[in-house]
């Protein structure tokens, strides 16, 4: 996988999203870590409080390239196939980014109360394999 995705797995919102994104990608770009896997949150020296602003998205080529929060859904939406397109839509209407990240930062402050949290924790199929994961 080229991408890492950081997600929630106690979330039934981040679970749904993470699973529309396996569904359509098919495990060509992403694989997925639960912010919930400790370990993997070590080997990527993520803490549980960096996990408190939302997803995280790393390229594993360059593992100073990361992306969180808002910024990791565009970027997520921009890798996607014709995604540059609606990404570069979204960002030239005026105002539009400043809504993008403050309704992202609402749902992420509310994500428990609006739509619920899992009694267990989703692991992907598509997870993110310790040998993927930095030295």
């Amino acid at each position: 996988m080229r991408y890492h995705v950081i997600y929630d797995g106690n979330c039934n919102l981040c679970v749904t999203f993470t699973q529309l994104l396996e569904n359509f990608d098919r495990a060509q770009l992403f694989d997925y870590t639960p912010m919930q896997n400790e370990e993997m949150l070590q080997k990527f020296e993520i803490s549980p409080k960096d996990c408190e602003l939302g997803m995280i998205l790393i390229d594993n080529e360059k593992h100073d390239r990361r992306w969180q929060g808002a910024a990791a859904a565009e970027e997520i939406v921009n890798l996607l196939p014709a995604g540059d397109l609606f990404i570069a839509a979204y960002r030239s209407l005026p105002g539009m980014k400043w809504i993008g990240d403050r309704a992202y930062e609402q749902l992420r402050d509310n994500r428990y109360t609006w739509f619920g949290k899992r009694e267990t924790t989703y692991h992907s199929p598509f997870g993110c394999a310790a040998k993927n994961a930095p030295n």
